[in-house]
């Protein structure tokens, strides 16, 4: 399929100038708005990244900020004799983000609010600023998941987190609890052990869904325990003046059905993540997930001129480095895209 068969006649609004419309907006500075960012500037596209707020889902640098040691990215690791040490995902973001401004992308801590896929120019809100584009480039990413139930959002910063980097540090020599069974839920584990006296990781199942390594590391911490078959159905806790706290988790064993307490301080969740694609509704192709469909391999979105990169489309790999490919992919399907379709040369 050409790029011109996916593109519509392009309906510039006629008050606009040439020269306020940018041929590139990315929103989304994790690993792959980052590298979508150093690609089109380096194709002279200058392009403007939207890296979020820090507000909710709009954290600048995604996930990969809230990571502690990174060990698979290539290249990004530094060396101690035969020793090899990963870098932080914050040390990382860092040295995406100086490359891509390096070569002319640039950074705005700005959250967008609202969107309009409609027609090109493609037109991007951030509160009461509009921007207007020739091409963008979805890269938001994905947000954990929550257990949904009362009391969790009741201790929600109260002993309830999502981000043991963020939060760890609080609970030393005490007892914590992981919730969940995947890679996410290992290395939330495993860095609490640098803090917490005890670490009771929970999983709804009798084995773990990790990757074998993560798993292996884990099961074999002197200081990580796990309770199988098991789900929380309430976080316990106290209150005493305006302070609250957690006290323990109510467990239910998924095959009998009983109940029991488990005392700990601190309970960290580590289910999953959700796509940040909300503002995206009606505008692009969302899976009954919430994650944004592309078309065959490329990254092109059901929006002429609109591409998708990262976790926010991915829902299988989630790794940085993937996420980093398809930012390239966005980037290269973007500027051949606008080759392929000019608007206006009037404007």
């Amino acid at each position: 399929m050409s790029d011109k068969m996916q593109a519509s006649s392009p309906e510039p609004d006629p008050s606009l100038k040439r020269e306020q419309i940018r041929q590139v907006i990315i929103i989304g500075s994790g690993p792959a708005g980052l590298t979508a960012a150093l690609y089109a500037a380096r194709a002279t596209l200058k392009p403007l990244v939207f890296e979020g707020d820090g507000f909710f889902e709009t954290m600048p640098g995604g996930q990969l900020t809230i990571t502690t040691e990174v060990e698979n990215f290539p290249g990004m690791v530094r060396w101690e004799g035969d020793k090899l040490h990963g870098m932080t995902g914050p040390e990382i973001v860092a040295a995406i983000r100086k490359q891509a401004q390096y070569f002319g992308a640039q950074c705005e801590n700005k959250r967008v609010t609202r969107v309009d896929f409609s027609r090109r120019p493609l037109r991007v809100e951030c509160d009461n600023e509009v921007y207007h584009a020739e091409s963008v480039i979805v890269a938001t990413g994905a947000s954990a998941r929550w257990l949904g139930i009362p009391s969790e959002e009741e201790y929600k910063n109260f002993g309830v987190s999502a981000c043991a980097t963020c939060d760890g540090a609080l609970y030393r020599d005490k007892d914590v609890v992981v919730v969940g069974g995947g890679d996410t839920a290992m290395e939330e584990a495993l860095f609490l052990t640098r803090h917490a006296r005890s670490v009771t990781v929970v999983h709804r199942r009798d084995q773990l869904r990790a990757s074998k390594i993560m798993a292996e590391r884990a099961m074999k911490h002197p200081r990580i325990r796990f309770e199988w078959n098991a789900v929380v159905v309430e976080i316990l806790g106290k209150q005493e003046g305006f302070r609250k706290f957690v006290t323990g988790v109510r467990l239910r064993d998924t095959k009998s059905g009983e109940e029991r307490v488990l005392p700990c301080d601190g309970v960290f969740i580590a289910i999953g993540h959700k796509p940040n694609t909300e503002i995206f509704k009606g505008q692009l192709e969302l899976d009954e997930a919430g994650y944004i469909v592309t078309k065959g391999r490329s990254t092109y979105t059901s929006a002429p001129g609109v591409f998708a990169a990262g976790d926010c489309a991915d829902h299988v790999y989630r790794q940085a480095i993937t996420a980093a490919g398809t930012g390239c992919m966005a980037a290269i399907d973007a500027e051949r895209f606008i080759q392929a379709n000019p608007l206006d040369e009037t404007l």
